[in-house]
């Protein structure tokens, strides 16, 4: 129906139409027929029109019912009802859609508009009545009415004719101060004799809003009806004459920005004086924070900054500073926290199902979950996973969030070197932001999520701050609680967050960061549990992403454990998924070709025929034939080696060699074993002079690898008595040990790397110190069959078990040499 605003609401204008055109319609005594009202009526809806009794109005009409209806009414001469729809946007109104006060009127003329609408002259004949209830919606609406009685007998006293007065005077003045009113609207008002129908005429024809109109429908008194119509003229007078005079003030040459900024402080002043109305966006704003859950303190905060914000004009850049400021308040998941689901058999499932190994991670979360199932509140724990790359320590976390059913965030700290990358900036710089953190929780949209710090060993510091000071505070239970993000302003509670930290390196990370936090070292995989992450996760996991099917290929044990030890030198398995897709893009690419015959299961001969030569070589244990040569046990950040501690003796005046890259400490180790066995030479029964006259030469193979440490400590006392007494040493034995200037042995680290090491070499006897006895305990059992330990304290037990009474193969004469340089020296 009529789609016309306040400003539309006189239709001559908006036409092209005039009063003449309409005051040639004849139109229709007013009738009060109380037997039609009887009857089902048709019911025509008007969008932002009212229409009052006796008063003729022309309406645009565009949906068929209504045209159907206007049609019959007009060439059956029948009253209908004419209501209002309490909102103009909908199209297919329905009872509850209606303003229940209504007329009944009658359709005088239609018109086909050169526009293409249709426009329909109304005029309503008859009483005001109630809309009881709609009987029909097709072909259009119909339904019935109950007569309203009315006073709208005139009086004969002075003072009804002074507001009528009044009521024309007001009226002319605002014809005269309005740009979207017809000047021939005052001729119209003048020659209008009878008081209802001048009342009427100005209620329904001028520009009020649709509540105004509707009010003064509704009122049954036509003095009152008066009294209310002069309340709403004087009212508009007073704003027509406010912005005229805001015009007359401003009236200048005035650029573009300097008009848009005068045209909105015309509406600031407008709704200042109306003390009504708010921004569109102001109100967003407004009705968000409502729904919100936060403390009185952030909602006073917020109400400050609101109010600061409706100071401030739109078009100032300082507006959308303060604006995207509330926005963030408001999307922050203030004290709103996803329900943690507490179940551990499940909890355990899923993280075994994700991660094959790591059971000492997976036990701490398990013991986390436990207390906070008894308990029902507490900290979350801050967790720092630490070990080399490729071990799964961020997919870890996603892990952990799937077990508690929490939302998961990743935040990558690699190269954050700015503090405000954190903490976020102050929102008065330009370009400010919040912190990493806080948007973390933006994202998230809960309180209580698993946010990972990926890489926070990678985090620097340079002439904008340290971030790894700033982490202080989220990182501390005690602080945490209270996290002050600069963009924000408002303290906000972490301490539901579950943050797990990932680490390559610790000895990067400052002291007191690393103080508050739980430290699980996540070490690498061995090659057994390699093989079975390969079968469980990579290879379906590649398979899936190369298109192949089960039948297309399978890997055998001996082809997975093939790839790991000759083509991958790692801890994690990154490499191996690596290997593991080339094998799959070749099978595919045999497909794809043609050139697919049958499927059959991949043994290690049939590697190299997809990877090319093995890229890497794993030391074998290489015998006990020479003597000096003794298998030590190293650990790598890619997993266990064994490695050789050769020595080998030359005449000379005692000088020591010590060549294979070797570090500082490792240089100090062959020193201490060296002096040990000068003071206890007599234990050995090595010959008198023996260190004045050879010259002894410590080698370590592959000496473009660097090598450090104090490991090799025992390995290299073994060497030298091995080659200072020709003696050889018990075949397949490995060792691993510190050693002090006293002969005591010391515990290293890196036990079960090297173990598993050690029995890829074929090693059957290792000897360590007593106190990595707790190391093996640790060990599943299946990973330790095959080999024997012995645990030591005194250098002098290594000597006993590793060193046999048997000499090697042409052994020097260290006491014909002696005797020979003592004649010489004679």
């Amino acid at each position: 129906m009529a789609r016309r605003t306040r400003k539309e609401a006189f239709l001559p204008e908006k036409e092209g139409e005039d009063i003449s055109m309409l005051t040639e319609i004849e139109t229709l005594p007013v009738e009060n027929n109380l037997e039609e009202l009887n009857d089902e009526l048709p019911v025509m809806t008007l969008r932002n029109m009212i229409i009052l009794p006796s008063v003729v109005m022309p309406v645009t009409v565009g949906r068929r019912p209504t045209l159907k209806l206007v049609n019959m009414a007009l060439k059956n001469k029948c009253s209908i009802v004419i209501a209002t729809q309490k909102v103009s946007e909908v199209d297919n109104p329905e009872f509850k859609d209606l303003y229940p006060v209504a007329v009944i009127g009658k359709v005088l003329r239609i018109f086909e508009m050169p526009t293409g609408n249709t426009t329909v002259i109304l005029q309503a004949t008859g009483p005001k009545v109630r809309l009881e209830e709609v009987t029909a919606m097709r072909p259009y609406m119909k339904g019935k009415v109950s007569v309203i009685e009315e006073n709208m007998t005139e009086e004969d006293t002075d003072e009804f004719k002074a507001l009528l007065d009044t009521c024309k005077e007001l009226s002319a003045k605002l014809i005269e101060l309005s740009e979207h009113m017809a000047p021939d609207t005052s001729f119209a008002i003048k020659n209008i004799d009878n008081s209802e129908m001048l009342i009427n005429f100005i209620s329904a024809n001028f520009p009020f809003s649709i509540a105004d109109k509707y009010e003064l429908l509704q009122i049954n008194s036509l003095k009152e009806r008066l009294y209310r119509l002069i309340q709403v003229l004087n009212r508009e007078v007073q704003l027509a004459t406010l912005k005229q005079n805001i015009q007359m003030r401003t009236r200048e040459d005035l650029d573009r920005q300097q008009r848009e900024y005068f045209l909105q402080q015309q509406i600031k002043n407008i709704q200042d004086e109306l003390g009504t109305g708010q921004d569109d966006e102001i109100d967003e704003l407004r009705a968000k924070a409502e729904k919100k859950k936060w403390k009185k303190e952030v909602a006073d905060v917020f109400e400050r900054e609101v109010t600061k914000l409706e100071r401030v004009n739109p078009q100032s850049p300082d507006y959308n500073v303060q604006y995207t400021y509330l926005q963030t308040i408001l999307s922050l998941p203030w004290d709103v926290y996803s329900t943690d689901y507490i179940d551990i058999p499940n909890a355990k499932k899923v993280l075994d199902k994700d991660h094959y190994g790591l059971e000492k991670v997976k036990e701490r979360i398990l013991e986390h979950l436990a207390v906070l199932k008894l308990k029902g509140d507490l900290k979350s724990p801050i967790i720092c996973l630490y070990g080399p790359p490729g071990v799964g320590k961020t997919s870890l976390g996603r892990s952990i969030a799937a077990a508690l059913k929490r939302k998961y965030v990743r935040m990558s700290l690699g190269g954050v070197h700015d503090e405000a990358e954190i903490r976020g900036h102050r929102k008065t710089y330009i370009g400010a932001m919040p912190g990493r953190i806080i948007k973390s929780l933006i994202k998230a949209e809960t309180s209580n999520p698993v946010i990972i710090l990926d890489e926070i060993d990678k985090l620097s510091s340079d002439s904008h701050g340290d971030p790894s000071s700033a982490m202080l505070e989220v990182l501390d239970p005690e602080q945490n609680s209270s996290f002050h993000d600069n963009y924000i302003d408002i303290d906000y509670d972490l301490s539901k967050v579950m943050f797990i930290a990932t680490a390559n390196n610790l000895a990067t990370i400052p002291g007191p960061l690393l103080d508050r936090m739980e430290l699980i070292e996540v070490s690498g995989y061995i090659t057994e549990e390699k093989i079975e992450i390969a079968r469980r996760h990579l290879i379906p996991k590649e398979m899936d992403a190369t298109g192949l099917k089960k039948e297309h290929v399978k890997f055998s044990k001996g082809a997975i454990e093939y790839i790991i030890e000759n083509y991958t030198r790692e801890s994690g398995v990154r490499e191996l998924e690596k290997k593991i897709s080339k094998v799959m893009r070749k099978i595919a690419l045999e497909i794809a070709s043609g050139n697919f015959t049958e499927t059959h299961e991949l043994k290690a001969k049939d590697i190299p025929q997809y990877l090319g030569p093995a890229e890497y070589s794993r030391d074998k244990y290489q015998g006990n034939e020479y003597a000096g040569v003794v298998t030590g046990l190293a650990w790598t950040a890619v997993g266990g080696e064994i490695l050789f501690v050769e020595t080998s003796l030359s005449r000379g005046k005692g000088q020591l060699t010590l060549t294979g890259n070797l570090g500082d400490v490792m240089k100090e180790s062959a020193m201490l074993a060296l002096e040990y066995l000068k003071a206890h030479s007599g234990y050995l029964n090595l010959p008198e002079g023996i260190f004045d006259n050879w010259n002894i030469h410590i080698h370590v193979p592959e000496g473009a690898i660097p090598k450090d440490g104090p490991s090799a400590g025992i390995t290299m006392v073994t060497s030298l008595a091995s080659a200072l007494t020709q003696r050889k040493v018990k075949a397949n034995l490995a060792m691993t040990g510190e050693i002090t200037l006293r002969g005591k042995v010391l515990p290293v680290g890196g036990i079960k790397e090297k173990i598993l090491a050690a029995k890829r070499a074929g090693i059957k006897d290792i000897i360590l110190c007593e106190d990595n006895r707790k190391d093996i305990e640790e060990i599943q059992p299946m990973y330790l069959e095959g080999v024997a330990f012995h645990y030591v304290k005194d250098i002098r037990e290594v000597l006993k078990l590793a060193l046999t009474n048997e000499k090697v193969a042409d052994p020097i004469d260290f006491t014909a040499e002696h005797k020979e340089n003592g004649k010489a020296g004679n």
